[in-house]
């Protein structure tokens, strides 16, 4: 895979004005991007909490998905009508209330119309992922 073609600070541009609804609020930063991997984080907020106590699916699906679109543009460039095709995630463990949400994704296949990659969430500074997905992206013809 070749170098990135957005850097962190073109990305952050692109998506707050192409996608405004899932990152103009500030909650999710993105740490790093080259190409073929990405680092997210997402501060912990209440409204990420499940009954129970332990961070929600439905968040940790967002942050997967939000993470391979960031690590995929990051590769081929501002192409914003890239999407989802598959997402499967793996609960691994409870997400710890109180604790930034981490997203590191990686591109597996890069190919002219198909993106396979994988992400690992973690919480706060645990190594060991609270799940683990697999995702494929459809990339439109230029």
């Amino acid at each position: 895979m070749a170098a990135a073609k957005m850097s962190v600070a073109e990305l952050e541009q692109f998506l707050r004005e192409e996608f405004p609804q899932a990152f103009s609020d500030g909650d999710i930063t993105i740490e790093s991007a080259d190409g073929q991997t990405c680092l997210l984080r997402r501060r912990f907020n209440e409204r990420m909490l499940r009954p129970g106590g332990t961070v929600s699916g439905p968040t940790l699906m967002a942050m997967a998905d939000f993470a391979m679109y960031v690590v995929l543009l990051s590769a081929i460039g501002p192409v914003g009508l890239a999407v989802t095709t598959n997402l499967s995630i793996n609960f691994l463990r409870k997400g710890q209330p109180g604790q930034d949400v981490l997203a590191a994704a990686r591109l597996l296949k890069l190919g002219k119309r198909l993106a396979v990659g994988e992400v690992n969430l973690l919480s706060g500074s645990s190594p060991d992922p609270i799940a683990h997905v697999t995702a494929t992206y459809s990339i439109p013809n230029k």
